[in-house]
């Protein structure tokens, strides 16, 4: 094999359009996808159209930010404060720059956060959301809508709670991003999602504790701006009792922990059969007042006696007119007297009083029966008591082989229980 006296040439540079240049450097900045960087805010300007643009910088390098107008509220950006900055990488063309295009600029450190929250709150009050009135939440609502993130525990605690105050309720869980970059507009999107579910009566909003910065997303602004325009009524859970992010100025309920909401919101089924129990017995009791008062009023009308007396005073009356017509003019106004009396029916009011008694109390009648507990058992239902003379209910009152009384239309039975059915 011969080798050549002089090493081969390089090969030359591969010759580009400048367009197509740009359109590579465009695809492989975009492979780079979403980012958080955190920096120090450099010179804020804000353009005419609502844009905001920026220099982050950290001690060794620096980049261009730009915050489209649509993101702007979720952006703060003060010279010289310390951020996190979320977006993706992009290349202007006509500048020949690459920049990141942000979706999000919170703060880093307590005071930039509470800060950025108090700025907030001053948009939010002027905007009347903070003190507008609050929706009422149904004492019975047909499902509950519940947003909390991927931990498990604040979703079992929920669960928990309803499993103990009305086992089978309606719930609508739905999780999604609680903290960290993105979670307002997932919040966002998820409270539309779940408020627009059929049948869905109240929302509750979960999450478990933590620092300011894990609960800054319940303080953005588009978080709070959706609560206050949800159509049904929302409910604030968000962290322990101590933590008050901004969102709890403005739902329509703030519970200090998931539990309590749960708690407040679920009803409590017992409560609801013994609420039943209490009206059905206080209706029963006033219908058979009424049923009493309006027998002892008919019994009390005398209707012989009210015709005879109806009887004599037609008389004396009729006696006094005669007396006074044979003064004046004998015949004629005798006769137009005579006609008159005889025009009146006298018998028919007392009459129709009577009948309209007796109808009114044939009514109570009928509707005291259909309420009493002995109709019912003739229609062939029964009452089960124990022994100590408790009314049962439900299958798990009872065990096998226990002695149970039973109530009929007619007399009683006395039967040993074998077997226990939940259907």
């Amino acid at each position: 094999m011969t080798l050549p006296l002089w090493p081969s040439e390089p090969a030359g540079p591969r010759r580009v359009t400048l367009v197509r240049l740009a359109g590579e450097i465009a695809r492989s900045v975009a492979a780079v996808g979403r980012v958080a960087i955190d920096g120090e805010v450099h010179r804020p300007m804000q353009s005419r159209g609502g844009r905001i643009f920026f220099t982050l910088r950290d001690r060794a390098a620096e980049m261009k930010v730009a915050v489209p107008a649509s993101a702007v509220r979720r952006c703060r950006a003060v010279h010289g404060e310390r951020v996190c900055v979320v977006g993706a990488l992009e290349w202007v063309n006509d500048r020949g720059s690459l920049q990141i295009r942000a979706e999000e600029v919170s703060p880093v450190g307590t005071g930039a956060i509470a800060a950025m929250i108090a700025e907030a709150r001053r948009r939010l009050v002027d905007d009347g959301l903070v003190d507008r009135p609050r929706r009422v939440v149904p004492r019975l609502p047909r499902r509950i809508g519940v947003i909390c993130g991927a931990d498990a525990a604040v979703r079992k605690d929920i669960e928990s709670v309803v499993a103990e105050r009305f086992a089978g309720y309606p719930l609508v869980v739905r999780e999604c991003a609680v903290s960290g970059p993105g979670a307002p507009s997932a919040i966002v999107e998820t409270l539309h999602e779940i408020a627009s579910q059929p049948g869905v009566d109240v929302v509750i909003m979960a999450r478990g504790g933590g620092d300011a910065t894990a609960l800054l997303a319940w303080s953005d602004e588009d978080v709070c701006r959706a609560v206050a325009a949800c159509p049904v009524p929302v409910v604030s859970a968000i962290g322990h009792d101590g933590d008050h992010p901004l969102c709890d100025e403005v739902a329509d309920v703030r519970c200090g922990t998931p539990s309590i909401a749960a708690a407040t919101i679920v009803p409590s089924r017992a409560e609801l059969h013994a609420g039943v129990d209490r009206l059905l017995a206080a209706s029963t009791g006033r219908m058979a007042a009424r049923c009493e008062r309006s027998a002892q009023r008919l019994s009390a009308v005398d209707t012989a006696g009210a015709l005879t007396a109806g009887v004599r005073r037609a008389a004396d009356l009729l006696s006094s007119a005669g007396r006074e017509l044979a003064r004046a003019h004998p015949r004629r106004q005798l006769a137009a007297a005579g006609q008159r009396l005889a025009n009146l029916d006298w018998r028919r009011p007392a009459g129709e009083r009577v009948g309209y008694a007796r109808g009114r109390l044939e009514a109570e009648g009928r509707h005291l029966r259909a309420l009493s507990p002995q109709h019912v058992l003739e229609r062939g239902y029964a009452v089960v008591r124990r022994a100590e003379d408790e009314v049962v209910r439900r299958w798990s009152q009872v065990s096998p082989d226990e002695d149970v009384a039973i109530r009929l239309a007619e007399g009683r039975l006395v039967a040993t229980v074998r077997e226990r059915h939940s259907d």
